[in-house]
């Protein structure tokens, strides 16, 4: 399996095609690929469902995951339940200044009979980028190009960015000073 992912540059759906497998079963296994002396690359997983909430995470590369509720609405791992079945990257920037190559695909499991219902996921798997060359969804995108970054937090309740448009919940450790004759662009954005 690791030969295939250093052969095709960690392309999910070629080698879920050559293994018969999953776009989720390729990304699990490439992020347990750390066996000494015949490791691939420090990966990062998360799945998400269409609600927010988090039910599968790996973070070799890094990355910090929220363990509890939903991550930053401005990940690309939301974004990708938008255009289902394409894989979507981003380049991402925690509060820390660490910079991650994110690439995610939403696709749905269940609805094997008639009027059953599916369940709606999205995968979102990334490296730093320091490694970010040796993904094939890199190519193209000049990495160094700091406008292409989006910067993402955690999760709401510890994200440092005062003026993010996407918080969806207040900082635990700052309150936001109303003026009741503006209306901020959102619930908890800054006038």
């Amino acid at each position: 399996f690791i030969k295939a992912c250093f052969e095709h540059r960690y392309d999910v759906e070629r080698i879920a095609r050559q293994f018969n497998a999953s776009f989720e079963q390729v990304c699990h296994r490439m992020t347990t690929l750390q066996r000494p002396g015949a490791a691939g690359l420090p990966l990062h997983l998360v799945r998400t469902d269409i609600a927010g909430n988090i039910s599968k995470r790996f973070s070799m590369s890094g990355i910090h995951i929220p363990r509890h509720s939903g991550a930053c609405p401005r990940w690309n791992v939301y974004g990708a339940f938008l255009q289902p079945g394409r894989i979507n990257v981003q380049l991402s920037q925690m509060p820390d200044g660490e910079i991650y190559f994110c690439i995610a695909r939403s696709f749905e499991k269940g609805g094997f009979r008639h009027n059953a219902q599916r369940r709606h996921f999205s995968i979102g798997l990334g490296c730093h980028i320091s490694h970010a060359a040796r993904m094939i969804y890199s190519d193209g995108i000049d990495l160094s190009n700091t406008t292409q970054i989006v910067p993402i937090g955690v999760g709401c309740r510890i994200c440092p960015r005062m003026a993010c448009e996407q918080r969806a919940h207040p900082p635990a450790n700052h309150r936001f000073e109303k003026d009741p004759t503006q209306r901020p662009q959102n619930l908890y954005g800054r006038i």
